[in-house]
Parts: C-alpha cells; sequence; structure tokens
C-alpha cells in the first residue's frame, strides 16, 4: 500500500489491466438513456425521469454499471446516476452555483478560491453524470478547448508568485487524452513557483482501464509532486479492479486522497461510513474530505442535516483510527477556506 508518495518517482511493476487502450471504448459504449439504465438493470422504465435527464443528461460507463445490484432501485451506486423525479422539485436554497465558482473565476478556466492555490478547469466532460454534481449547471463553454486558450490561461497563474500548486479539475481533467494530459502538466512543471499538481478525478473509479503506462509516466516523471483526489462515495465502487488501478498510481509515487460527499440514501449511515474508509486504507488512499453536500439546483433530495453528519464522524472516531476518518467540511462561496465541521 503506497499513501504518501515515494522519493523513488519510477513506476515499479505492478500487474496492469490487459488492452489498456480502449478505456475511450467504454466512454463510447456508456448508457446515455434513463429507461436503457433501467432496461439493463431489470428495473420499470418509469423509475428514470425524462424531464430531469434533460436538464441534466444520463451518462453511465458499462464498467460502473456492472457494480449496480440488478432490480434494486435504492442500491446506492444507481441513485448516483439514476436521473429522479426529485431532481425536478425547486428549493429556493439551491442554486446554478452553490459554491461560488464564477465570483471565484480569475481568468476563463481559471478559478482561484484558496490563497497559494489555483483551480483550472481542464475539460468539461465526465466518464459519469453524478445526479448531485455541483458544476452540473457550470457554463463549460467558457473553459479552455485548445492548447492556445490553455496557454491563455496558464499566464494568469504565471502572474501571481504567490501560487505554488495548481488543481485540474472539471469535468474530469482525466477525460483528457494521454498526450494532453502529459502536454498540460508539462506547461505546468515550466511555471517556476509551482511545486504541486493536484487532480480531482473520478475516472479510475468509473473506468480503471484510464491508468494507462503514458498516464503513469506523465505524473511520475514530473518534477512536481503529484496527488490524486478520487472521488468516492461508497466502499462498492472500489471493486477489485479498482483497487489495481489505484496500486499502479501509487507504486508510482502519488499521493492518493479520497473526498466523498454525504448523500441521502447513498452514504448516509456510520455502516457505509466505516465500510469506506476500511476499503480506501485497504487500496492505499487516505480518506480526506467528507462533504456536505453543496447546495446546488435539483440535488436537495441527496441532502443530510448537519447534525446527523456530526453524528456519523464522531460514531467514527470512535470505531477507527484518526487517520481513517475523513475531516466533515462545507464549502461556503466567499470563504478563504472549507468550514470543519467535525
Amino acid at each position: 500500500m503506497a499513501i504518501l508518495a515515494s522519493k523513488d518517482r519510477s513506476v515499479r511493476p505492478v500487474p496492469k489491466p490487459a488492452a489498456e487502450a480502449t478505456w475511450q471504448a467504454e466512454i463510447r459504449e456508456a448508457v446515455r438513456d434513463g429507461a436503457e439504465l433501467c432496461r439493463r438493470l431489470g428495473l420499470p422504465p418509469e423509475l428514470a425521469s425524462q424531464a430531469a435527464a434533460a436538464q441534466f443528461p444520463v451518462f453511465v460507463p458499462p464498467s460502473y454499471l456492472t457494480r449496480i445490484k440488478p432490480g434494486d432501485a435504492t442500491d446506492p451506486l444507481l441513485r448516483q446516476v439514476m436521473p429522479l423525479a426529485e431532481e425536478e422539485v425547486v428549493v429556493a436554497s439551491f442554486t446554478t452555483d452553490p459554491v461560488g465558482d464564477q465570483a471565484a473565476t480569475l481568468h476563463p478556466g481559471v478559478l482561484q478560491k484558496y490563497e497559494g492555490r489555483a483551480l483550472s478547469v481542464a475539460t468539461g466532460s465526465c466518464a459519469v453524470h453524478c445526479r448531485y454534481c455541483f458544476r452540473r449547471h457550470f457554463p463549460y463553454e467558457e473553459a479552455p478547448h485548445s492548447e492556445a486558450a490553455w496557454d491563455s490561461a496558464l499566464r494568469a497563474i504565471a502572474e501571481d508568485p504567490s501560487i505554488t500548486e495548481v488543481i485540474l479539475s472539471g469535468g474530469d481533467p482525466l477525460m483528457l487524452v494521454d498526450s494532453r494530459v502529459a502536454m498540460l502538466v508539462g506547461k505546468i512543471a515550466d511555471l517556476p513557483h509551482i511545486a504541486r499538481l493536484r487532480i480531482h478525478t473520478r475516472l479510475p473509479i468509473m473506468i480503471p482501464r484510464r491508468v494507462t503506462d503514458a498516464l503513469l509516466e506523465t505524473l511520475a516523471g514530473t518534477k512536481l509532486t503529484s496527488v490524486m483526489v478520487i472521488h468516492t462515495n461508497h466502499a462498492r465502487e472500489l471493486a477489485s479492479d479498482v483497487a489495481v488501478a489505484l496500486e499502479r498510481l501509487g507504486s508510482a509515487g502519488i499521493m492518493l486522497l479520497n473526498q466523498a460527499v454525504l448523500l441521502r440514501g447513498v452514504n448516509d449511515s456510520i455502516v457505509a461510513q466505516r465500510e469506506l474508509s476500511e476499503r480506501l486504507v485497504a487500496v492505499g488512499v487516505l480518506p480526506y474530505y467528507l462533504h456536505q453536500l453543496d447546495r446546488v439546483a435539483g440535488a436537495a433530495h441527496f441532502e443530510v442535516p448537519i447534525p446527523e453528519g456530526k453524528q456519523i464522524i464522531n460514531d467514527l472516531r470512535q470505531q477507527l483510527p484518526g487517520y481513517m476518518v475523513p475531516r466533515y467540511v462545507q464549502e461556503i462561496a466567499g470563504e478563504a477556506n472549507k468550514t470543519v465541521l467535525a
């Protein structure tokens, strides 16, 4: 298990999946229709809301689909990707920009909310459409879509020597092909004041074959300290092929952290949170954050009251070592840092 980055940044021989270049085939084969999702899982087609899917399209890759229990409309993995009628309920306090992304825009495609860090929206594409996504309304058309646009965005970062860490986000930055990832990482590494590269991604979870030799060589070969924050909400997402992908990343000296979102009907119990933390550590990932749901329009049915979240964390502390307990946090627009709730 490798939680912290190793000084040896070579890629050690960890077993890899066959035909790793076919990760893009899984993107092409993803389920894009709610009724089809129901059909494949043996569920009544009326479970999927066409109106909700029209607002935020369905996108579920095959490898994730295989982990969902057929015939179970309450499956916690299904709940994250199924468009439900609850999404159509308008709740005044749930908005299209719940964490203040627009106010934090430093340059098209570059956000800066916290001191010393800048976030680059590398792409608007994702390997899965999570129904609680806080950027489901984000204007991705403004994000960089070419090398010239990325150069322009990076110039905004280059002008501020106080920035020491660049966060690649999206969408999902690993939706970029390996050559584009290498190009972007190389340009970031050329900025003399940048020491760390952080990548926020669901792709190693959704499509484990995305962890290719080329990706590992890029992240292990850069002078930057590479940190990857995977987004996993339930222990069953961490299947055996996901574990292999994460082991390859850890063996390449990449620090692996997880941030989850507290979601009603998905992981809002001490049992679910304990199983998630135990499974994460077993596959070499440190539990980092448990986020209170960002109040994005269409996701109110996922919200768990903060007192319930605090109780879960308090119970978790009694049952697990401290390093296995994530910090329970909330992002509040305009604040200088995330608010620690427990």
